[in-house]
């Protein structure tokens, strides 16, 4: 189902019954829960439509002409095996529950639905079902694979915006021009943009402008023929062709020559190269996202960029805050550097330290406190990362600012494509009055796991993804501050 918009988030539900008033029935209650319904009138005709439509849920009735519910069962979870399927029946037995739950089905239901409340919750509790399995594989994603978003991490206001714009723009050939300081992680929205939608099995080319050499930057970018210039010896393929089907990623766009940019204008209207020394055009296809810490609008008033390029890759633009923007985000990266630099050692930050990181500007951003936890984690003990772990420049900083105050706000769960919202500390500077103790930055972090734990009932695993930290440190992190205790675990969403 090409759908988009809100309806990519709800519930797709088919209802298959060679009955026209069952049929209807089941659609006025499930789009009564805010599903999107579809419906069938035998099982051949189901599986015809699900080679053309994506759905969640099927209800299908056991008793139909030609093919039996069973056998349509048996047909579906081989065709489609995570999507669930429930059994309607006039002729309910154990036996046939029995071997419709060994062919895999969800459940089965008993009709005529009386009341009609029971074929209501029947149909909600599936759903929750649908959105849980969904909201796992996507934790199972962010963490296990390439297709997560890439080392993003944060709970803040502005880094949600990013995950919004990335869950949007995922599918979409649409060009876009991410903005941000050197260091922010432009590369890492790029690849999450590619990775985590309809291009992850096609190439991703990473192409840094601001370092190629003018001289080679066209052969680089198009590709030459052999014998093109002195010490061609070969053809060579060019970096648009090598991304042809996919997402070329052009970094500092904005260091390009004029020269180049005319080219560069050329290819993606005319989405074709000509390899330098070849007279013959080849066809590419290819999506471009570009990225830079200049900007371009200046830079076209004043003639150093071209306005005509500019308009063409500035279709969608993408603000990547800086570190200092989002200063609550701070500790999440710590934990998370230190989970990659330090896996499985009981490896803290103290207060002290902690301190002079959220009070730091970082002018280098998130690639420079990715320096600084990986040199203290060299430094260090093994134990502990103390002040003097840090680099000068950080440490000295420590005493020049009053420590921060907490906020709360609300904001989305890392999942851009899920709905639920959850309660987290906002760290800020104070104004120099009320200043806090120095312990304070303890208890900004119990607060902020105390809040994200019992936001999502419990559950361990969420509330570790949200934090960016390991299940085992969190574990550590529940016991220090005896965070847990009374609070049962409940699924994270649910239908209302």
């Amino acid at each position: 189902m090409n759908s988009t918009g809100k309806e990519d988030l709800r519930i797709r539900l088919l209802v298959v019954d060679d009955e026209q008033t069952i049929r209807k029935l089941c659609c006025t209650v499930g789009e009564a829960l805010g599903f999107v319904c579809l419906e069938a009138e035998s099982g051949e005709s189901a599986l015809a439509l699900l080679e053309e439509h994506s759905v969640h849920m099927i209800l299908s009735d056991m008793v139909m002409p030609h093919m039996s519910g069973l056998e349509f069962l048996e047909k579906v979870k081989k065709l489609l095996p995570r999507t669930e399927v429930a059994l309607m029946t006039g002729h309910g037995s154990i036996e046939t529950a029995v071997q419709a739950m060994k062919l895999g089905a969800y459940d089965y239901i008993t009709k005529p639905f009386s009341p009609l409340e029971e074929l209501r919750l029947f149909l909600r509790r599936m759903a929750e079902k649908v959105r849980l399995v969904e909201e796992n594989e996507f934790l199972r994603q962010r963490t296990d694979s390439e297709t997560a978003v890439h080392g993003i991490v944060g709970t803040s206001t502005r880094i949600q915006e990013v995950l919004r714009m990335v869950a949007r723009l995922k599918d979409t050939r649409t060009p876009v021009l991410i903005y941000g300081e050197s260091g922010t992680g432009k590369e890492l929205v790029a690849r999450a943009m590619h990775f985590r939608g309809a291009f992850a099995g096609r190439p991703f080319v990473a192409v840094d402008c601001g370092s190629l050499v003018p001289t080679l930057i066209e052969s680089e970018l198009f590709g030459y023929e052999k014998g093109a210039f002195t010490g061609a010896l070969k053809s060579k393929q060019g970096l648009f062709q090598a991304a042809d089907g996919g997402t070329i990623f052009l970094d500092e766009v904005g260091e390009l020559p004029l020269e180049l940019q005319a080219k560069l204008l050329r290819v993606l209207q005319e989405k074709e190269v000509r390899p330098v020394g070849s007279n013959q055009r080849i066809k590419v296809d290819v999506r471009v996202i570009a990225a830079t810490n200049r900007d371009l609008e200046t830079a076209y008033k004043n003639g150093t960029f071209r306005k005509d390029l500019y308009f063409r890759l500035n279709v969608v633009t993408l603000f990547v805050p800086a570190l200092r923007e989002r200063r609550s985000d701070t500790p999440l990266l710590v934990h998370w550097f230190l989970e990659r630099y330090a896996a499985g050692q009981e490896l803290h930050v103290s207060s002290a330290a902690m301190k002079a990181l959220m009070q730091y500007d970082w002018p280098g951003n998130v690639r420079e406190l990715e320096n600084c936890i990986e040199r203290a984690v060299a430094l260090g003990n093994g134990r502990v990362i103390e002040l003097g772990d840090l680099p000068p420049s950080i440490a000295s900083g420590a005493d020049m600012m009053p420590p921060p105050v907490v906020h709360t706000s609300k904001a989305a769960v890392l999942d851009p494509d899920l709905a639920g919202e959850i309660e987290i500390a906002e760290v800020a500077p104070t104004n120099g009055r009320g200043a806090a103790s120095t312990t304070d930055l303890e208890d900004i972090e119990r607060a902020t796991i105390q809040r994200v734990f019992e936001q999502v009932k419990g559950d361990k695993a969420l509330a570790g993804r949200m934090l960016g930290i390991s299940r085992a440190t969190l574990y550590r992190k529940l016991k220090r501050y005896n965070i847990g205790i009374g609070i049962a675990r409940e699924p994270s969403h649910t239908l209302q």
